[in-house]
């Protein structure tokens, strides 16, 4: 976000955790191409922020080659290269909030819409009545709400363990040649494309969207319920997937 220069899904300061993993897997056989775009960023950053400080590091010294492969944050057990993780804010520059946030274990659900496009979201919350109603907070700049927006419907699945890396792919974490569904076996719905091993699926009418905080509150009316086998659910608690028991 201009001119703050903080992410707008997560608040923190860009490039954050999450981006400093896209760029890496974007620039993976360009190193020099990454550090040059870096550069010109950091170069407009220090315009709009005047006299910030660190900006250097922030922008270019996580980025040169130092050896190694890069930290996943979901690294499944045993594949981790490093103990923790080298892009973290350290602890006395985190924002309270967030890492209040982030002890608010929420389940992870895949959002999809026909066209296709799809995102991972961890805010989801359904409430009953008449109608039923469906909320969650969403990136107001991904390709998931402008296809949203145009179609006016979407369709939200919950997101089981072995969907970690289906989660991470939709998430923008993961690298997804061929694009996002070109990998999985896949339910056609009118709403959108659901995994087709997901523990189920709503179909959802686009009731309205505002921003609130760093990201958009859409609200929606549940249209169609179908539920296959319970599943265990993935959750997301402090900044990993976790699972119950």
């Amino acid at each position: 976000m201009h001119p703050t220069w903080r992410c707008r899904a997560c608040g923190a300061h860009w490039p954050c955790q999450p981006a400093r993993l896209g760029l890496l897997v974007e620039y993976r056989h360009d190193r020099t191409a990454l550090l040059v775009y870096l550069g010109g960023l950091m170069a407009e950053a220090g315009e709009q922020l005047g006299h910030a400080t660190g900006l250097h590091e922030r922008f270019l010294g996580w980025a040169r080659v130092r050896g190694g492969t890069m930290f996943h944050v979901n690294h499944e057990p045993g594949a981790e290269i490093h103990h923790t993780d080298p892009f973290a804010a350290p602890t006395g520059q985190r924002s309270p909030v967030r890492r209040l946030r982030g002890r608010l274990a929420a389940p992870v659900t895949l959002w999809t819409a026909p066209g296709p496009a799809g995102l991972t979201v961890s805010s989801t919350l359904v409430a009953e009545g008449e109608p039923d109603r469906l909320l969650g907070l969403v990136d107001p700049e991904s390709d998931l709400w402008a296809v949203v927006e145009e179609a006016g419907r979407f369709a939200v699945a919950p997101l089981g363990p072995p969907h970690r890396q289906l989660a991470d792919r939709f998430a923008g974490l993961f690298p997804s040649p061929g694009g996002l569904f070109a990998i999985g076996a896949w339910a056609d719905t009118p709403y959108g494309p659901v995994p087709a091993d997901a523990g189920g699926w709503a179909g959802c009418r686009l009731d309205a969207a505002r921003e609130y905080g760093w990201g958009l509150l859409v609200e929606a009316t549940i249209e169609a319920v179908d539920l296959a086998e319970e599943t265990a659910p993935l959750l997301h608690y402090r900044g990993r997937y976790r699972e119950l028991g």
